[in-house]
């Protein structure tokens, strides 16, 4: 039996130990580890038989497949590969073309060997997450799909167009330069306020954060109590408004709400020195005050999405600390409270890159705060699924020469918004590193010790089954903070299929996707799924329901919006949602 290998690096003395040498050197190249000083990366290591079975593995599959291939090439050079399971590797040009099909075969045994080999990592739980999500980077970059030279697809449509794809590609890279982004979409199509955003509305409040928008109604009569979105500050507010056919906002009107919803500011340099209690005070707590003042009514029916959930929950947590309860029901859609588990964004997340934030951007930054650049936040947000949203359309745009069609949401997600450096650094220490929000009294948020228990509302959370941002167990975490000590449960969850913004905007008319409902709380979200019933299409009806008992009586809708307090400004969606970073 062999024995552990000693620290430090050796020669390789036979064929496992010089490919674990060799896969240790690209490791430490990738990540920069060879530059760090001696003791200040965390400990871990491949075990040798792991390392020995993981190279007897792959010398036998690589050798199957280059006996594979030579078999097609004798029998039949027409026969093609067969199929990849991999839909970049899908078209006829890969499968039927030998030496592309063989490329890919290899490129995709290498990929499954690397992460193979994070997986078998011997460290603690964050170090091998980061070491699997370097290697999935690495990974999906170097897919052979994404060179010209190597893109069967590609070559064959520069020689069918005479070249003109590659010079559409170069035209297409150069725009996007000037960009500063990878175009995920035809960004010429759309126009905020004339084909998105687009439901017809009136700004009634403004500060130097936000703008109130209050929505025209669509129905003779109306619910008596009003309802308050709160979307998130780190994109902008017309997620919910896309086009009429999707847009959670004209849904919520036409149901017979009253509705407001917040519109951030897309900060400038004269913003960049507002914290977290700037965007409680001038956010959620402005918005409150000025709807109870419109509508005469204490009590009012509010909504938080995402970001926006967390910086809701926290004002009324600081109101309930003032003896104020104005919520008369709250939804949270795909909202983090307890930051316990926050699935691959954990990975960024560690005192020392908190101390670089905050001496970078917060107010211990030499020459004062800076500003979160937008482009920084939404590159991240892409290569946290890089296939789906970055190579994807680098093969597309570049080395195809393809326009990316139109597409709303993607319109959306290129339109991204700054953050004051204070705000997002107490943001990052004081949920995601040290998960305070959800200790009662850890927290000092605008002069008052905040308790979310002492929410008195009942609420209704909504996860996404497949959301990398905000973990539907995550999600399904808010239920013990929220539902307080009454004997009757004040909390409904409901899940919803596929990622964090799609699983959201499901109109029931597409009759899409699915979502799971069940009246039990169990402490665990496992439990809860597994007696939880699936039920086919969207999840809005589910909400709807739940949210028709808190309108109050019906009244006739009100004819002008505001009142002579909260005079109209301008039109919906607003100039401050048409900012660019």
């Amino acid at each position: 039996m062999k024995q552990e290998p000693n620290p430090g690096k050796k020669m390789a003395s036979d064929p496992a130990d010089a490919f674990g040498v060799a896969m240790g050197d690209m490791w430490r190249a990738m990540t920069g580890a060879a530059a760090l000083p001696t003791g200040s990366m965390p400990m871990a290591s491949l075990p040798v038989t792991s390392l020995a079975r993981l190279q007897s593995d792959y010398l036998q599959q690589a050798t199957e497949m280059w006996n594979s291939s030579l078999q097609r090439l004798q029998s039949d050079a027409k026969a093609p590969a067969p199929a990849l399971g991999d839909r970049r590797f899908a078209s006829s040009a890969w499968l039927g073309n030998p030496a592309a099909a063989f490329t890919a075969q290899m490129y995709l045994l290498n990929a499954r060997t690397l992460m193979q080999m994070a997986d078998s990592l011997e460290a603690d739980a964050k170090t091998k997450a980061r070491v699997r999500f370097a290697v999935q980077q690495w990974v999906d970059a170097a897919s052979p799909s994404n060179f010209l030279a190597l893109n069967p697809e590609a070559l064959d449509k520069a020689i069918q167009t005479k070249g003109e794809s590659i010079a559409h590609g170069m035209q297409h890279l150069l725009e996007d330069l000037k960009k500063g982004h990878v175009s995920q979409t035809d960004e010429t199509v759309f126009e905020v306020g004339r084909n998105v955003a687009t439901t017809e509305g009136t700004v009634v409040f403004e500060n130097a954060l936000m703008q109130l928008i209050e929505y025209k109604p669509l129905t003779a009569k109306v619910f008596e109590r009003p309802m308050l979105f709160v979307p998130p500050c780190i994109n902008k507010f017309y997620i919910l408004d896309l086009q009429p056919e999707n847009s959670v906002i004209r849904h919520t009107v036409a149901q017979g709400h009253r509705t407001f919803v917040i519109s951030w500011r897309n900060p400038d340099e004269s913003l960049k020195a507002m914290g977290w209690d700037d965007y409680i005070e001038q956010g959620p707590l402005a918005a409150i005050a000025a709807v109870q003042a419109i509508t005469g009514l204490d009590q009012i029916n509010m909504l938080g999405f995402c970001v926006g959930g967390t910086l809701l929950s926290t004002a009324l947590a600081v109101l309930a600390a003032r003896g104020e309860q104005p919520a008369h029901s709250l939804t949270l859609l795909t909202t983090l409270l307890d930051f316990e588990s926050t699935g691959i964004l954990d990975i960024f997340i560690d005192e020392q890159m908190v101390k670089l934030r905050e001496m970078t951007l917060g107010n211990q930054a030499p020459g004062g705060p800076g500003l979160l650049k937008g482009q920084e936040l939404a590159t991240t947000f892409s290569f946290l699924r890089p296939n789906d949203l970055v190579w994807n359309y680098v093969v597309a745009n570049y080395l195809k020469g393809e326009s990316p069609p139109p597409f709303d949401l993607l319109y959306w997600n290129g339109d991204s918004t700054n953050l004051p450096g204070p705000m997002y650094c107490w943001y990052l220490r004081h949920t995601y590193l040290q998960n305070e929000l959800k200790k009662p009294g850890a927290l000092t948020v605008c002069g008052e010790k905040v308790d979310l228990g002492q929410i008195k509302a009942p609420v209704f959370i909504y996860g996404s089954r497949e959301d990398h941002i905000v973990p539907w167990t995550a999600a399904y975490a808010s239920v013990p903070l929220l539902r307080g000590s009454a004997r009757v449960p004040k909390v409904k969850f409901v899940l919803g299929a596929s990622g964090h913004i799609a699983g959201v905007i499901n109109p029931p008319a597409k009759v899409k996707r699915s979502h799971w409902v069940n009246d039990k709380l169990p402490v665990s979200a496992e439990e809860w799924f597994d007696t939880a019933t699936e039920v086919p299409g969207s999840w809005w009806p589910q909400w709807t329901d739940w949210l028709k008992p808190y309108g109050g009586k019906l009244v006739p809708a009100p004819k002008t919006p505001g009142n002579r307090q909260f005079k109209a400004i301008e039109p919906a969606p607003g100039r401050y949602v048409k900012v660019k970073a």
